[in-house]
């Protein structure tokens, strides 16, 4: 059996990934593709019970301790979710990955960026496309104003950690062009939709 893709989004705060993984997710199956759509941290029991722990906490980690209790659960994820999908010849769409955590605690909070990098390289499982949703930080802003709702700690930081988040993402993307695919996420829904299914087709 043809093994799945591994589809990731990622990007900051209010940059559509939510919205945009489920209508990507929706687009795959409506063309008979088995599809899972997942999420970070989550996507298995275990890492579930991390995600609590990691945005409703209230214990002010260390970054080098933030980091690892996300691959912990990013370990869980990938052995419980993602690659018994995967070789089922599901796809599987995955709202945050890896990239995340060097953007959020290697250029946000100053966990050191090799230390992540060698943590990757123990995954053993590279997504096969990530695109990576960029918006200028008022557009972030504004979309977080307008959701509502409770705040989890990473949105209750303050705009400077939020402009280094944003600035890892863009220089993540630029330094694995041939894995991502850096898009504008600030125009409407259906046009972010559009380009990235253009991508995923042509990636």
């Amino acid at each position: 059996m043809k093994p799945g893709r591994f589809i990731t989004l990622e990007g900051g705060e209010g940059a559509g990934k939510t919205t945009q993984s489920a209508l990507l997710a929706q687009a795959l199956a409506a063309r008979e593709i088995p599809v899972l759509r997942t999420r970070e941290p989550g996507g298995s029991p275990g890492a579930e019970l991390l995600r609590g722990i990691l945005l409703g906490g209230t214990i002010d980690w260390s970054p080098p301790a933030e980091t690892l209790l996300h691959f912990a659960a990013r370990c869980e994820h990938v052995t419980k979710t993602i690659r018994p999908a995967m070789q089922a010849g599901t796809w599987v769409v995955c709202d945050r990955f890896f990239d995340s955590t060097l953007a959020y605690q290697g250029y946000g909070q100053g966990a050191d960026r090799g230390f992540i990098s060698a943590l990757i390289g123990l995954l053993g499982i590279v997504p096969d496309l990530t695109i990576v949703l960029d918006v200028p930080d008022a557009v972030a802003a504004e979309r977080m104003r307008r959701r509502g709702g409770d705040t989890d700690r990473y949105e209750q930081l303050d705009t400077a950690f939020h402009a280094r988040v944003r600035q890892g993402f863009r220089e993540i993307a630029a330094a694995d062009p041939k894995r991502c695919v850096l898009l504008d996420a600030s125009g409407g829904i259906q046009a972010v939709h559009t380009a990235i299914m253009t991508a995923v087709w042509t990636g």
